[in-house]
């Protein structure tokens, strides 16, 4: 088993606190979301894209993102390498924010009354990737999809279907439901593919298979 400084999910809770930390002060003396959170245009701050990720807008917030991170990490750590893990939890959470504010933006440039600007941070697009590898990529999944012989075209719309259903599921106001949508979506993806399988020669804690 992994010390805890050798656990990537330990270490991505660490960040979040001190990005959080970091938010607090820069808050004295500056807008506490502006330099971290991800909005339109997109390149204009590029750096967001990935401060977004570790980003929260609160106390509250922080808490509750990194509870299910500890959940969904702390299983999908003994199956993966600390560099995979890493990768993929910042691109999941990159991707899934990204995804979130340019939809916003096309939607609100064509749906009268909509807004057409949103600033997203926190870690909930990632965390729901996390959720959606362990959902896509466990040996259930496995026997079930391989029952059924569904084709790779098939797979992805059931994958949409239940990341959609998932999502409203879990929605809450001010939520952004494209980023875990995006997330969960990706997440599933991944699993199935058995994306985070580390290379030949590499070792991680045994555990069952994700």
């Amino acid at each position: 088993m992994r010390s805890p400084s050798e656990s990537p999910t330990v270490v991505t809770l660490g960040l979040l606190a001190v990005v959080f930390a970091c938010q607090q002060v820069v808050g004295l003396v500056a807008p506490q979301r502006a330099p971290f959170a991800l909005s339109n245009p997109l390149f204009a701050q590029p750096w967001t894209i990935v401060t977004s990720v570790y980003a929260h807008a609160g106390v509250g917030h922080l808490l509750a993102n990194a509870a299910a991170l500890a959940l969904a990490g702390l299983l999908l750590e003994r199956v993966t390498t600390s560099a995979r893990f890493h990768a993929f939890f910042v691109s999941v959470g990159a991707l899934s924010g990204v995804a979130q504010v340019a939809a916003v933006g096309v939607l609100g440039s064509l749906v009268p009354g909509l807004p057409g600007h949103v600033s997203v941070l926190g870690a909930s697009g990632a965390v729901f990737g996390l959720f959606g590898y362990l959902l896509g990529g466990n040996r259930v999944t496995e026997t079930v999809v391989g029952g059924f012989n569904l084709s790779g075209r098939t797979q992805l719309a059931v994958a949409a279907v239940l990341a959609a259903a998932v999502t409203v599921a879990t929605a809450n106001p001010g939520v952004a439901l494209i980023a875990h949508f995006t997330g969960l979506l990706l997440g599933f993806l991944a699993g199935r593919t058995h994306l985070l399988r580390p290379e030949d020669g590499a070792t991680v804690d045994d555990a069952p298979a994700a």
